[in-house]
């Protein structure tokens, strides 16, 4: 299954997806040169309409929902998941330097509330909940909720249960 099918499962209908991830996927999943061409042009554009920054190679699983795609930043060498949720206003950047340099790892069901920041060479587990404003530099590990500044992490069973939806 395409990378482009398995977000589209996320949304209520195909009418739903941004068109930047439309062409993010498409842009990362065509064959033709000419076409990747298109899809990379488009997805620049459709972007830069929504304030999002997003390198079209950037790693990230299939199952990507954004439902206000909205000033959000995510950086070309983050690697992030299956099914994660990501809302306005995110940053999941890079560290320049000390123990953290580098860019997060974020597992599989994530789901990642308005205004958080993840930064620095961090790994985020699976089914974790990163609440709205979360500022979060340290590893997290699976079945975790996690808020406030400096970050607090609580260990939970299913967190993102009632979060992270897939429609079939």
């Amino acid at each position: 299954m395409s990378l482009l099918a398995e977000d589209l499962k996320r949304y209520a209908s195909a009418r739903d997806i941004p068109k930047f991830a439309r062409y993010y996927r498409k842009a990362q999943e065509a064959n033709n040169p000419l076409m990747r061409y298109v899809y990379r042009f488009l997805f620049a554009k459709a972007k830069k309409k929504n304030l999002i920054d997003l390198f079209y190679q950037t790693k990230i699983g299939g199952g990507l929902y954004i439902g206000h795609p909205y000033c959000i930043t995510i950086n070309a060498k983050a690697v992030i998941g299956r099914n994660c949720n990501i809302h306005k206003g995110v940053t999941i950047g890079q560290e320049n330097r000390g123990k953290r340099k580098g860019s997060p790892t974020i597992g599989d069901n994530v789901w990642i509330g308005i205004n958080a920041t993840i930064v620095g060479n961090v790994n985020i587990g699976h089914d974790v909940l990163i609440a709205p404003n979360t500022y979060v530099n340290c590893d997290v590990p699976d079945h975790s909720v996690v808020f406030g500044n400096p970050c607090v992490i609580k260990h939970r069973d299913n967190a993102t249960e009632g979060y992270i939806s897939i429609n079939n």
